[in-house]
């Protein structure tokens, strides 16, 4: 949470108090009103008003609290299941905390208002007090004495009482933006999340996240199954083959049989190469003996755009996350020169407090999204196995911007 700017933080301060009254006024009575007329059933819509009333004005002051006291605060509320009933999703409004403790917090701002209204108009008017001193004093018919030797009856008689409030100043300001830090925690502690609601809400990103997990591993093992079936498999029968046929022909048509081998031959050479890009694609032998920097420079050098290339990873992440960086790279260039139409990428991948953070910037024509069984979808579905998060910035027209932080610890 940042220090809020003295300026919005006393402008906030001295309008919550009819900010107070209206909320405590309109909530207060709508409650009543509901509960005393639920027997009837007339009752129950002014309730429901009463709660969507109480959550509107909450809502408001979030975001108020945000822009003025700089104090962000997540929604705290429970989401509703889609295809549920009216009377179901009044239900669940009004039996999630969230929602009572919004009503508390209107309730207690109108007193809060008048403590904090009180307390920011004495600090300045203090101080506007000792400043105006020199501007009426001489029209004052009395003259003030301070002790034996000052008397304050003229404007240079009273300068120094006007200094005094000038050196008073940021004594005011430190007292606005400090009574401001303080609203904004309780603004915080009622309208946000409890501890408990952020530790389910995590819980519940670490179960997607394990489950994205899952899924982009089966995937790779799906492709690793296709590319060796549809690939190498293919050349390797190819070549068993072909060596059949020689065989058969080693007697009779030795020249025949030898061009039967140069191609079993040939197609061995194919099923080589298919199985060393297949098996850099699992796990580059590169990456694990000489680290990201090597592997990287390596694969930015098989790309046919310009690649400016900043790595600073020292001392070394964790295998998961260096291949997790080796792989995202690797997907945004081949983004970029299949689809992007950009003739250079910047590629920065350096260490920080959190992590591994993985910046690619390139120079196309953007629109890239992150799109369900798209490579994009694929790489975040990666970074979701470690806790990471990738994010894709590409406006139309360009510049990309993909970022990929990798949590690790130093």
């Amino acid at each position: 949470m940042r220090k809020p700017n003295a300026l919005a933080a006393g402008f906030y301060l001295l309008t919550n108090l009819v900010t107070g009254i209206f909320w405590f006024t309109l909530s207060v009575v709508l409650t009543v009103v509901g509960f005393a007329t639920a027997i009837v059933w007339v009752g129950i819509p002014l309730l429901w008003l009463a709660m969507n009333v109480v959550r509107g004005g909450a809502t408001m002051e979030r975001s108020w609290v945000r822009a003025a006291l700089r104090t962000d605060i997540p929604s705290p509320y429970r989401e509703t299941p889609s295809g549920v009933t009216l009377w179901q999703r009044w239900k669940a409004q009004f039996t999630d905390p969230a929602t009572w403790r919004d009503y508390g917090y209107l309730l207690l701002l109108l007193p809060v208002g008048i403590v904090e209204f009180a307390s920011v108009l004495a600090m300045w008017t203090v101080v506007a007090a000792f400043i105006a001193v020199p501007f009426w004093i001489g029209e004052a018919p009395f003259a003030v004495i301070v002790g034996e030797f000052w008397t304050i009856d003229s404007f240079v008689s009273a300068l120094p009482v006007s200094l005094i409030g000038l050196a008073l100043i940021p004594f005011a300001v430190l007292g606005t933006r400090a009574l401001g830090t303080v609203h904004g925690k309780f603004a915080r502690g009622m309208l946000g999340p409890t501890r408990a609601d952020a530790l389910a809400i995590e819980a519940e990103r670490l179960s997607s996240s394990r489950a994205r997990g899952v899924e982009a591993a089966e995937a790779e093992r799906r492709r690793i199954e296709r590319d060796l079936h549809d690939g190498a498999q293919q050349r390797l029968v190819a070549v068993a083959m072909g060596l059949g046929r020689a065989k058969s022909k080693m007697d009779t048509d030795p020249e025949g049989a030898a061009e039967l081998i140069a191609e079993a031959h040939a197609d061995a050479k194919l099923a080589i190469k298919e199985l060393r890009d297949l098996a850099r694609g699992i796990y580059p032998s590169v990456l694990g003996d000489r680290g990201l920097d090597a592997a990287l420079s390596a694969l930015a050098a098989r790309v046919p755009i310009e690649v400016e290339l900043q790595v600073n990873v020292e001392p070394r992440p964790p295998t998961s996350v260096e291949s997790a960086a080796y792989f995202t790279v690797g997907e945004a260039l081949t983004n970029i020169t299949k689809h992007s139409n950009g003739t250079r990428a910047t590629v920065r991948v350096n260490r920080v407090d959190t992590g591994v953070l993985v910046e690619v910037t390139d120079n196309g024509q953007g629109g890239a999204e992150l799109k369900p069984g798209g490579g994009l979808a694929g790489l975040a579905d990666r970074a979701a196995t470690i806790d990471g998060v990738v994010v894709v910035v590409s406006p139309v027209g360009g510049p990309t911007v993909i970022r990929a932080e990798l949590p690790c610890a130093w």
